[in-house]
């Protein structure tokens, strides 16, 4: 599964519940192959024929009058299932967005999201909670928690943003201990050891051996005598 297709999607919709009637204004997905963006996308801004909540419209900021020219979903859906078709599908709160995508489909009399993509469904936020129970993993705690810039959410949430901060955030999560490794020396977090040479003079596959000083050494010597003093069967540590 290493090099399988996968999607990084995020929509951004006119409210909370697509059974009140609430439509997407915006979706966006980012292809990962190999665990790397390839850089290919999928992103429409879209016209929802009605209004924006409020609260809805405080986060993404897509008016009506710049949502007014956009394309309806119906003439996007194709495209949009095309491009995610086949692939693994990563969404953060995927039950939210899915239901709002099954939504638009069944408006158009069109089975559901997953059966037209024949895709996979990944939720990155039941990922998170299972790595880290009882903390907060919204897409702001979890770039936070990774070092992820996302400054450019700062004043809206615009879904290809989200998508972009996902992404990133999906393969530091999903990358273990070497993507964040190297992330920390400023390398992609692609689990490519070989990447590392050359950082801060290093060759990939060796560290630098820092011997203790003799102060050092001789402070472990005494602790070690003590310990074999307090020990009945001498001192446990080898090599002394």
């Amino acid at each position: 599964m290493e090099n399988a297709r996968q999607i990084v999607l995020d929509t951004e919709t006119t409210g909370l519940e697509p059974g009140a009637g609430h439509r997407i204004v915006e979706i966006a997905c980012l292809e990962l192959a190999g665990r790397a963006m390839t850089g290919e996308q999928f992103h429409r801004y879209v016209n929802p024929g009605r209004r924006s909540d409020p609260r809805a419209l405080e986060v993404h900021g897509l008016t009506d009058a710049f949502l007014a020219d956009k394309p309806l979903f119906g003439d996007i859906w194709q495209n949009l299932c095309e491009f995610v078709r086949g692939a693994e599908v990563i969404i953060h709160n995927a039950e939210f967005d899915l239901a709002f995508l099954d939504a638009e489909l069944e408006r158009l009399g069109q089975p559901g999201f997953v059966e037209q993509t024949g895709c996979t469904v990944c939720d990155s936020l039941a990922l998170a909670r299972n790595e880290f129970p009882g903390l907060q993993n919204s897409i702001d705690a979890l770039s936070d928690r990774f070092s992820i810039d996302r400054a450019a959410r700062d004043e809206h949430h615009g879904a290809l943003i989200d998508a972009d901060l996902l992404a990133r955030i999906y393969l530091a999560m999903t990358g273990g201990q070497t993507a964040m490794f190297q992330q920390a020396q400023g390398a992609p977090a692609d689990g490519n050891l070989t990447q590392l040479a050359g950082l801060g003079g290093a060759q990939a596959g060796s560290l630098p051996v820092i011997p203790a000083s003799p102060a050092e050494t001789a402070r472990h010597a005494k602790f070690l005598e003590r310990l074999e003093r307090e020990s009945r069967k001498g001192c446990i540590w080898p090599g002394k």
